[in-house]
């Protein structure tokens, strides 16, 4: 079942894992395409089983990104709903929610540190939200650096348009 959704989300996003991504995964503005931190391994081990996490993470994200953009509910509530799912989901592939947790945990400090590589168009509503002041900051300024190395050019819409 959670092969079914996954690859139904699928069809309408993209994956990227190319880019540093804060809190290890998020989506685009437009929720087109789902960025997961480049870094973060794809799988772990749980026991003697190795453990694809992507499409935990993809589910997270797209339902997340529904719940803010089509029913209006605040990041807070719509992680926790979307942490929910992904949790059903890591139990329904019989996989102990406490080790990927454990394994998730240890990689989001990681991801919190690193924003070299920022998707340009990521949407930051969650690290609004969380009024995560310093981090959206550092994003800024890594923004401001890429345009620059980018020869000034700016994907930036203006109000209205």
């Amino acid at each position: 079942m959670l092969r079914d959704a996954v690859d139904a989300i699928l069809k309408s996003t993209r994956l990227d894992r190319s880019h540093d991504v804060p809190y290890l995964a998020g989506y685009s503005r437009d929720g087109g395409t789902i960025y997961i931190d480049k870094d973060l391994p794809r799988s772990f081990r749980a026991g003697s089983t190795r453990v694809a996490i992507d499409r935990f993470l993809i589910l997270h994200e797209a339902v997340e990104k529904t719940l803010i953009d089509e029913l209006g509910l605040r990041y807070q509530h719509a992680h926790q709903i979307a942490l929910r799912a992904e949790q059903a989901a890591v139990r329904a592939a019989g996989i102990s929610w406490r080790e990927y947790d454990r394994f998730m945990a240890r990689y989001i400090k990681e991801a919190d540190d690193v924003i070299d590589r920022l998707p340009a168009d990521l949407d930051i509503k969650p690290y609004r939200d969380e009024h995560d002041v310093r981090l959206l900051r550092r994003m800024r300024a890594e923004a401001a650096r890429d345009r620059k190395r980018q020869g000034g050019r700016t994907t930036r819409r203006r109000k209205g348009r």
